[in-house]
């Protein structure tokens, strides 16, 4: 069995495993592989008694192949009688976690950062034009003695928006 679950902090990961220790509590190993962030730098894999590199390494390989975060893939495994030997274990393993991320709902999140711009109404319509064409949107306005707006844009297009914005006359911004 294999199941793939959302997650946020190394607590949920510690209660889910937890949970599924308890139901499944005749199972012989609970293997699993996480990664947290979106830097996805924080993840972490167990082989809960398998041999080394068998189990959770092949699981985390199938997060990193469908580049995948804030996920955590268990694979609850009973003995069948028969030894599977390393390349049985490891193909059991991925082909589990693959299943589970199969049957999973992926939903795509952006990391985005704010912006806040200050300009005369001299350039309004030069600023609006950026704001559109680079995709940012618009949180907050004020344009009462001076423009002002606060936007949100996705982190990897941040610095393009900067450097057009830069080039409109009067325009300022803080972050």
């Amino acid at each position: 069995m294999a199941f793939a679950y959302p997650v946020r902090t190394e607590e949920d990961i510690r209660q889910i495993v937890s949970a599924l220790k308890e139901k499944y509590y005749d199972a012989r190993h609970h293997c699993y592989a996480w990664r947290l962030g979106a830097a996805k730098t924080h993840f972490r894999i167990n082989d809960d008694g398998e041999p080394s590199s068998t189990a959770g390494k092949p699981i985390y390989g199938q997060i990193q192949s469908n580049d995948l975060t804030d996920i955590l893939v268990v694979v609850v495994r009973y003995f069948g009688g028969i030894k599977l030997g390393v390349p049985g274990l490891i193909h059991a393993y991925r082909e589990a976690a693959t299943d589970a991320i199969a049957q999973a709902i992926i939903v795509e999140k952006t990391v985005n950062e704010q912006l806040r711009i200050h300009f005369s109404y001299l350039v309004l319509n030069d600023v609006m034009k950026i704001v559109k064409e680079e995709g940012a949107e618009v949180l907050e306005r004020n344009f009462e003695m001076a423009c002002e707006m606060l936007l949100s844009i996705r982190q990897k297009d941040m610095p393009a928006l900067k450097n057009r914005l830069r080039y409109v006359e009067s325009a300022s911004f803080s972050e």
